[in-house]
């Protein structure tokens, strides 16, 4: 099998150390070069002609984002952001993804020890380098015009699961759903701090409100809560209540929050009083879980190929029967409102 050639970008020396002696003991990935800046990269770019690159965003002569926003408008790319665990590392991160990164991943010693980096990494780029990486002008996508309002409230759970390329799609599902959608609770595989801000951006742009899930949150139509990093979030009950619950543990389905650990939980306290959506991604995290929720009697939706980033959790929900419903993106929404 052909390996995908990475160039490293970090103007840390012991970044790019750390990060081309784990990743070159990967067999599917060869580490073609190491940049320092963004000028030594685009040089190297032209010369090695790598498949993926990972970029940090805070760096001397030219920052990230800037020959991000270049590169995505001349010689597009699959890009990893490998960013700082900070309040203002997750703002830029969201910004890069905005302008074409496919992923976000901590710099090693954040939330990932250095024997974590390799593997993890290693996981993106292989899903990365099969992203359509298309030429992007620059400038934010405009969100989509809001829904309209249901002609009635409900109390129905919609979970949604997403990882690479998710981000995006969200953003088109969310900000179709108008200000009295159902409660909702989605598991995006960010790190830590990365999901604050992408809540809080989410929040500026949808008629509902976006929250990172706190343990103790109410579940009621027009609110929609984001697991946050390194945390699992389930669903529980007290009454008629639905509540939150967000709780430390092992990784499931290699992930910390899993799409699996809130599905399982909300086909135990939703049952067929839940929607479950799973979207693009790579691996199998909630293909299991969206069978436990079809099997209790929720109704199902997973992405299609042709608009996910990387077909790789819907097509093992639908592989395993889990989705009653296969549609593209821009159709998720409308399927949701219908369903509830």
């Amino acid at each position: 099998m052909k390996k995908v050639r990475v160039l490293v970008v970090d103007d840390s020396a012991i970044v790019r150390e750390i990060l081309a002696r784990e990743l070159s003991k990967e067999p599917g990935i060869e580490v073609v070069g190491v940049a320092p800046d963004p000028y030594v990269a685009r040089d190297m770019i032209v010369n090695l002609e790598p498949d993926v690159i990972t970029l940090d965003v805070e760096m001397p002569r030219m920052d990230g984002l800037t020959f991000l926003r270049r590169l995505m408008k001349h010689h597009p790319l699959p890009v990893i952001i490998v960013s700082s665990l900070t309040e203002e590392g997750g703002e830029l991160a969201l910004e890069a993804l905005d302008l074409g990164a496919v992923e976000v991943m901590c710099k090693p010693g954040a939330s990932y020890t250095i024997g974590d980096v390799g593997v993890q990494l290693a996981e993106k780029i292989q899903a990365a380098a099969r992203v359509r990486v298309s030429p992007r002008n620059g400038e934010r996508p405009a969100p989509r015009p809001r829904g309209r309002a249901l002609t009635r409230t409900t109390h129905k759970i919609v979970a949604i699961g997403a990882s690479t390329g998710g981000t995006q799609a969200l953003q088109d599902v969310l900000t179709a759903l108008p200000a009295n959608a159902p409660g909702t609770l989605i598991v995006q595989h960010m790190p830590e701090h990365f999901t604050r801000s992408f809540a809080n951006r989410l929040n500026e742009l949808c008629a509902v409100e976006v929250r990172e899930a706190e343990s103790g949150d109410t579940v009621t139509p027009g609110r929609v809560y984001i697991a946050p990093g390194n945390h699992h979030m389930l669903l529980s009950r007290s009454g008629a209540v639905y509540e939150v619950v967000v709780k430390e543990g092992p990784l499931v389905s290699h992930h910390r929050p899993s799409v699996d650990v809130l599905f399982k939980s909300v086909a135990r306290f939703a049952g067929r009083n839940a929607v479950g959506v799973i979207m693009t991604g790579m691996g199998r995290d909630g293909a299991e879980g969206l069978k436990e929720m079809k099997e209790s009697g929720a109704s199902t939706i997973a992405q299609d190929e042709a608009s996910c980033v990387v077909f790789g959790m819907p097509k093992e929900a639908i592989a395993l029967g889990a989705a009653d419903h296969v549609v593209p993106l821009k159709s998720i929404p409308d399927k949701i409102l219908e369903l509830v």
